[in-house]
């Protein structure tokens, strides 16, 4: 079997392999920071550890290459830890267990890291390199970006030097990007009390897996389905026809991957447990057909389990089920301005129960390139759950980043990549959340562009990453570096 190290260009995944060993989920990077920091002292360069847990490495320009504009190269150091319910692993001590899989490298059962690590050690390779021809070089490697872009927010003016930022945290080889959605996360608490299970009830739980799940930026134009809304559309048939009660529920972990799973305990009369499982399946059948296309593998389990101690009241059950069905969901809007772009979306992320603080929490990522259809969005989400009782707040807005076609590193690069590969590379926006709008905000006069290697299913345990494009991805970067223009 093909070792990850082993894999050309060897430049970069020599340093990827070093990554995977290395836990780095997000608000658990302190150990990816150190070697980070290690990675650019052991080169003998300058290296800092900021305030906010970035990390940048400098390096001066190679001999001949003094008089060209400096170039920062950026990604971030975590990851998100996600991992089919079925596998052993704990993201803050393990490794992760990367394999060759034909043409693309994957995980065994939990993501890869893929996103940012290839864009990661892709920069890092280049400030250890001793034959690449380049002007002034910092990278800049961003702390905590998938649960808050914390890095980014917490960057300060003066401190890098270079005139050109390119983001290496793009998903789609062969593809140039000069925009991004801006994003803000919003949040609602319900607060319930205990009630008795009723005589004759006996406990069950109810189990929604099998989903794919993903990058609730990149994969939401994918139409697939969201585990909690699945949960609760039975709850609800179940209350409404056998009288079904809730005692807990986990639906989804992270605010930005579509959720994948929702397991609950629940309680129901002896007598309907049989009209119970039948239900389930009916309707469970009934989506599967709805989300032939993208949820083939959707699948809802219903099992015996204790009686659970206490029940959330019934009232709180109907409001937060009434809220979790009438949330706003998926792609809520398409771009007038570029073709097959989202303007705005949403993801109901997490719905979970805490029965130590009888609180029900729900979470969403609101995404949209338009300030006011991202306001707007927000005043729907808060209608919806403060009408079902809630207390709603919002929280980590950061802004877009607007497209500028006249950008001279656009111009170089189309004009390298054109030549090295024989095409126009495709220009386009991303409705992820790059760093790059809030960067900007520190560094108005920087110009800014970003591009990758093709990665799939970011954000769940399907990701992926195409080896060929790694290829593609790092000689294009090579010809950038060797090319651009002079002060």
């Amino acid at each position: 079997m093909t070792k990850i190290k082993d894999i050309k260009p060897t430049e970069v995944w020599q340093v990827f392999d070093q990554m995977l060993a290395i836990p780095r989920p997000s608000k658990h990077e302190e150990k990816i920071r150190d070697w980070a920091v290690n990675f650019g002292k052991n080169l003998g360069l300058e290296t800092i550890k900021d305030e906010a847990g970035n990390v940048i490495i400098k390096k001066p320009a190679t001999p001949g290459m003094e008089n060209r504009k400096g170039v920062i190269l950026q990604g971030h150091l975590d990851m998100v830890p996600q991992k089919n319910s079925d596998k052993v692993h704990d993201f803050t001590t393990d490794p992760i267990e990367a394999f060759v899989d034909g043409d693309w490298v994957t995980a065994n059962g939990t993501t890869l890291g893929a996103d940012n690590g290839i864009g990661v050690s892709s920069a890092l390779a280049v400030v250890a390199s001793k034959t690449l021809k380049h002007g002034p070089v910092e990278v800049l490697l961003t702390a905590t970006e998938e649960t808050g872009m914390d890095g980014a927010n917490g960057l300060k003016a003066g401190v890098l030097n270079g005139d050109i930022l390119i983001n290496l945290d793009s998903e789609d080889e062969g593809e140039l990007y000069v925009g991004c959605a801006g994003g803000e996360d919003a949040t609602a608490l319900f607060s319930y009390s205990e009630e008795e299970v009723p005589a004759g009830f006996t406990g069950i739980t109810l189990d929604v897996t099998g989903m794919k799940g993903g990058h609730s930026g990149m994969d939401i134009i994918l139409g697939r389905g969201n585990a909690n809304k699945v949960f609760f559309r039975i709850l609800d048939a179940a209350y409404e026809k056998l009288g079904a009660r809730l005692a807990s529920i986990e639906g989804g972990s992270l605010r930005n991957a579509i959720p994948r799973e929702a397991f609950g305990v629940l309680a129901i009369s002896e007598a309907s447990v049989g009209d119970f499982a039948a239900l389930a399946d009916e309707i469970a059948e009934t989506i599967k057909k709805e989300l032939a296309a993208t949820e083939p593998g959707l699948k809802v389990v219903v099992e015996p389990a204790e009686l659970p101690a206490a029940l959330i009241d019934e009232k709180t059950q109907v409001n937060v089920t009434a809220a979790v069905l009438a949330c706003p969901n998926g792609v809520i809007r398409m771009s007038d301005s570029m073709k097959g772009l989202v303007e705005t979306s949403t993801n109901l992320a997490i719905v979970k129960s805490d029965a130590e603080q009888k609180t029900i929490f729900c979470a969403a990522l609101m995404r949209s390139s338009v300030d006011s259809a991202k306001e707007y969005l927000a005043s729907r989400m808060k209608a919806v759950f403060t009408l079902a009782g809630a207390e709603v707040a919002f929280a980590g807005s950061y802004p877009g980043w607007k497209p500028n076609m006249a950008s001279p590193i656009l111009k170089t690069m189309q004009g390298i990549y054109d030549k090295k590969f024989g095409k126009i590379p495709e220009i386009k926006a991303i409705h992820a959340g790059l760093e790059c709008g809030i960067l900007g905000g520190q560094y108005p006069h920087w110009d800014m562009i970003s591009f990758g290697p093709t990665i799939r299913f970011p954000h769940s345990p399907d990701e992926k990453v195409n080896i060929e494009t790694v290829q593609k991805f790092w000689d294009f970067l090579v010809a950038t570096l060797e090319n651009i223009p002079e002060k």
